[in-house]
């Protein structure tokens, strides 16, 4: 017997929660369990007043008494209880125990799904937001293996009432969109946000699995968050796998590296290498408690043109390569970044650049949307005395090597500069390879991609090694960017 659950699109635009719970409630076929831990059960809630919610709902649970949701899901290591493990336990927990309780024999055509989430919301003092795991783990058909779509979110109101409500127009938009939407990911994620708005939460993490996903690559759903201003930066670890920001930048020291990466060069790699060096020797920074961040801005991803999915994945690869963590933000100002990191950690904060981008921060132009200007960004950006590694530029017509000794800034902004310098703010990387001075990644690319030899000098072995086993930035990019690759 097949079992209808086929979606339509401009149906989804209109319909209201109310509606979307109805619908699915109203499909004989869907059928499953709600455990919601931290808010309410605020989910659940608006299928049961849709009506018709006993075809629908096999179970609802809210285990918020620790010893109960120890007994029920097994103790967490780190004792926390708002994590992705916690959700993965609940949602696996609660489906083996609806393929247990009901007979498949007797209920041939259901589609089991567990939907779960475990969240904690504003505290009292309106000090932390609050945040929280949602997650939903189901199936197409009945014979086929479960699919799973599991995410962060970050409140953004200050109203915990407000945000119960939020948390509970979210799991029917993301039950509704798994069902009604499983043909495409990325109208999953885009229904997401039907009747809500961005100044009320935020998702930074999303991953889809299982056999309707089976050709999703998640770094692009993370890619279409920060695209879609769905939230200011998302992360992928060097397995290439979607990763919380939170969980890897929290309390810890963090140096940061900004740049196109199209491809990897051995001057990125020297900048890495030499600005680790003398930010592990700063007081206080602990090598073990330090996380190194390669970002890449949305604005350099369309530097040429509309976002190329292909030419994206391809640098995300080389740094996950070669074991870096890659971060894609919306921050094109530097200050804005800092300010990022500074949500996670009080510890010291460190940015690798070289001298044409420094001169770029002390562009008055940049800031201009700031009522205090570049002394407001500068307050922000030096936070926590962050410092500035600068790598030299050697100028190719005098041939001159050009530092923070030398460099020239307009000349308003020669008394900032020279606070920052003479403060210890800008330190230069002494120990480089001049070798490496005259590589540029846009002439690479330009070698790879006409074929010229000798490229593979300019990068090290094994992203060479890459770039040639699996024939990476060879495509016609220009033409690819003129065409435009649409993830929205």
């Amino acid at each position: 017997m097949a079992v209808s659950i086929d979606g339509d699109q401009d149906f989804d635009k209109v319909l209201s929660i109310k509606n979307k719970a109805l619908r699915v409630n109203l499909n004989k076929n869907i059928y499953g369990t709600f455990a919601e831990i931290g808010a309410g059960q605020e989910t659940v809630r608006n299928f049961f007043r849709a009506g018709g919610a006993s075809g629908t709902i096999a179970k609802t649970m809210s285990a918020y008494d620790k010893d109960f949701s120890d007994a029920i899901y097994g103790t967490e290591a780190d004792r926390r209880y708002v994590t992705e493990n916690r959700l993965q336990k609940m949602l696996d927990h609660e489906t083996r125990l609806i393929e247990e309780r009901i007979i498949r024999r007797k209920h041939p055509d259901k589609l089991f799904f567990t939907y779960a989430n475990t969240v904690t919301t504003i505290d009292f003092a309106k000090k932390y937001k609050g945040h929280g795991w949602v997650g939903i783990k189901y199936q197409v058909k009945p014979d086929e293996a479960y699919n799973k779509i599991v995410l962060h979110i970050r409140f953004k109101e200050n109203d915990a009432k407000h945000q119960q409500i939020t948390l509970g127009v979210l799991g029917v938009n993301l039950i509704y969109a798994a069902y009604y939407n499983h043909d495409s990911a990325r109208n999953i994620l885009r229904n997401l946000y039907n009747h809500l708005d961005k100044d009320q939460l935020e998702i930074d993490t999303i991953n889809f699995s299982g056999p309707r996903f089976i050709n999703v690559d998640n770094r692009l759903m993370s890619l279409q968050l920060v695209k879609n201003n769905m939230t200011d930066a998302v992360m992928f670890a060097p397995s290439g796998n979607n990763v919380l920001p939170a969980s890897v930048l929290y309390k810890k020291n963090i140096l940061a590296l900004r740049g196109s990466f199209r491809p990897v060069t051995n001057v990125n790699m020297d900048i890495y290498k030499n600005s680790l060096e003398l930010f592990q020797k700063e007081r206080k920074v602990d090598d073990k408690q330090t996380q190194v961040v390669f970002e890449i801005t949305l604005s350099n991803l369309r530097a040429e043109g509309e976002i190329n999915e292909e030419d994206f994945l391809d640098r995300a690869d080389l740094l996950c390569n070669l074991g870096h963590t890659v971060m894609i933000s919306n921050f094109q100002e530097y200050y804005k970044l800092v300010e990022y990191f500074s949500n996670y950690t009080k510890e010291r904060m460190g940015i690798a650049m070289g001298v044409n981008n420094l001169i770029d921060v002390f562009d008055e132009r940049y800031y201009r949307h700031l009522s205090g200007g570049i002394l407001e960004a500068f307050g922000k950006l030096f936070f926590k005395d962050l410092k500035v590694y600068l790598y030299p530029y050697k100028d190719p017509d005098t041939g001159n090597i050009i530092n923070s000794e030398n460099l020239k800034v307009h000349p308003r902004m020669k008394e900032l500069y020279k606070f920052f310098k003479n403060n210890g703010r800008v330190v230069d990387i002494e120990d480089y390879d001049e070798d490496n001075l005259g590589i540029f990644s846009r002439e690479v690319l330009q070698m790879i991609a006409e074929g010229e030899k000798g490229w593979e000098d300019k990068l090290p072995k094994q992203t060479a090694e890459m770039i040639k086993s699996q024939n990476l930035f060879k495509r016609d990019y220009k033409k690819a960017d003129k065409v435009g690759y649409n993830i929205s």
